[in-house]
């Protein structure tokens, strides 16, 4: 089984490497984008039976800072 974790900072907190992605889309001519948010994308590749809440769990013990960051859990086959 696979499970795809997209990991995004709250809104409300400071994003210096989307405001440096937006700067140079703007450098570089791409007119039109409004503001710029990076996130984080990890593909896990789980055992059969892998159940919802230790995949929750992995995600808030490690994979996200949940004090700054939401994630969604999104299984794949």
């Amino acid at each position: 089984m696979k499970a795809r974790i997209f990991v995004t900072l709250k809104p409300g907190v400071l994003d210096p490497q989307g405001k440096a992605i937006h700067n140079s889309l703007a450098g570089l001519g791409f007119g039109g984008v409004n503001d710029v948010r990076a996130g984080k994308v990890f593909e896990l590749e789980l055992a059969d039976g892998t159940d919802d809440t230790t995949i929750d769990e992995m995600c808030r013990k490690l994979l996200a800072n949940t004090v700054i960051e939401n994630y969604r859990i999104e299984k794949l086959g």
